[in-house]
């Protein structure tokens, strides 16, 4: 008959056990493993715990010990065997379940994790626990829509857990919503201005919405609390610092319109008298020769469409409308409006250059004060343009109207635009440009913007 070998904590002598060892010798093996475990002797806690699961091979605490070891250890597919069996022998028992989906997803078994996951929380769906537990395995699989609705229960239920408040706010920002982020961890930073990793992740989405000094206070904080990765904040600043180019981003944008859905058709028509589609609408009849007359033939695309005011000017000029913006509600918006053929969210180059050759008019009205830098934006169109197609566009002016050739960032976070640089960037895109005009697309602060209207044509 074989024996188990049992070293007993604090002694190179060890004790026999016999297969049919009675229950009080398993139950020391296991004591003697957790001690040893405790005191870092893993090798020797692994042979104990092996003892006691082969003297009883039914005892699902000696399996669980043995998994939890292993897992400590690094060696998560061994573990998730144990737990596995562990699991079937006590199914009542959580903790082997818990410790089975973490070493499935240790191991990349995403899938089998989840689903191990998802059947503890059908148990317990008021347990914290595990909807953090899920919403990690959603975010590193990219699936970050799933991922922030398991991170908001969890929050839900646990609210003072500030590590899974910043785990919530990067999930924010991978999704494209960096302004929630912020808002997010704000409130816990003025009750914590200790928590670095929070004022590291809220550094990262000021960046994403361009706001860099507020990026670069938020990391300066980081720096100053006791630095979850000091690395990274100090890379992050030096690269702020280093850039001197003004940019404003996709998620600034997106931001910013999405939280503008509700008003924008007000504040817009009435506040700022915005009438950018109808002037647009009117150059492309007369460059027409009268084309309130022509059959209704052109396929329209109305890159940045916003809630769909461009839409209303060009539908009568529409054989085939469609409508692209970087927010999802505005798009949603523009839904209700009921007069595109198709919507799409998508920035404004991607919107365009899609589908080549296809479109014999693009129009974005007020959408590249957004943008800066149009020689991307002439480029797209110059690709999703049919021969003799028009890109018609609003921008706005610089208060030297006639100087300088390039883009610059207003004080509004509106780019301003010189006739001369338009024209030199629809040239190297390839389009000719045929008329350029002195425009007011809307008011501001009670008074007319300075702005141009162009329209470019593809050879």
């Amino acid at each position: 008959m074989d024996t188990l070998i049992l070293i007993e904590p604090g002694s190179s002598s060890s004790l026999e056990i016999s297969p049919d060892a009675p229950p009080n010798a398993v139950e020391a093996a296991l004591i003697a493993g957790y001690a040893l475990r405790d005191a870092g002797a893993e090798s020797a806690a692994e042979a104990s715990f092996c003892a006691a699961m082969a003297a009883d091979p039914s005892n699902a605490e000696a399996r669980g010990a043995l998994a939890s070891l292993l897992a400590e250890l690094g060696r998560c597919g061994e573990a998730a065997g144990h737990f596995r069996v562990a699991a079937e022998l006590e199914p009542s028992r959580a903790e082997w379940q818990y410790g089975l989906a973490g070493a499935l997803a240790r191991t990349g078994e995403s899938a089998a994790a989840l689903d191990v996951w998802s059947r503890l929380l059908e148990r317990r769906p008021d347990n914290a626990m595990v909807h953090r537990a899920l919403a990690r395995l959603y975010a590193s699989s990219g699936r970050s829509g799933e991922a922030i609705d398991h991170f908001r229960e969890a929050l839900f239920l646990d609210a003072g857990d500030a590590d899974t408040a910043v785990e919530f706010a990067d999930a924010l920002i991978a999704s494209g919503d960096p302004l929630s982020a912020v808002e997010a961890l704000q409130p816990i930073l003025r009750r914590s201005p200790e928590l670095a990793a929070g004022h590291l992740v809220v550094g990262r989405a000021w960046l994403e919405l361009g706001e860099r000094k507020k990026a670069i206070d938020a990391l300066r904080h980081c720096l100053a609390a006791d630095p979850a990765d000091p690395a990274t904040a100090q890379a992050l600043i030096d690269r702020i610092e280093g850039d001197f180019t003004e940019t404003m981003s996709q998620a600034y944008v997106r931001a910013l319109f999405d939280r503008y859905a509700e008003r924008f058709d007000d504040d817009l028509t009435i506040r700022l008298k915005y009438q950018a589609p109808q002037v647009l609408r009117t150059m492309v009849d007369q460059i027409r020769g009268g084309g309130a007359d022509k059959p209704a033939l052109l396929d329209i695309l109305d890159v940045g469409c916003g809630t769909g005011l461009a839409g209303v000017a060009f539908r009568s000029l529409a054989g085939r409308l469609h409508g692209s913006d970087l927010a999802p509600r505005m798009v949603e918006k523009a839904r209700q409006r009921g007069v595109y053929d198709y919507l799409e969210v998508a920035d404004l180059g991607e919107g365009i250059a899609r589908t080549p050759a296809a479109w014999d008019l693009v129009v974005a009205a007020d959408v590249l004060v957004y943008v800066g830098d149009l020689a991307p934006a002439m480029r797209a169109a110059a690709l999703g343009l049919r021969p003799g197609g028009l890109f018609c566009a609003s921008v706005e002016q610089g208060v030297e109207k006639g100087g300088g050739d390039g883009f610059a960032l207003g004080p509004a976070r509106r780019y301003t635009h010189s006739p001369a640089y338009i024209r030199r960037t629809a040239a190297e895109a390839g389009l000719d440009l045929i008329v350029l005009e002195e425009a007011i697309p809307r008011w501001e602060k009670g008074q007319p913007v300075s702005g141009l209207v162009f329209a470019a044509r593809r050879p």
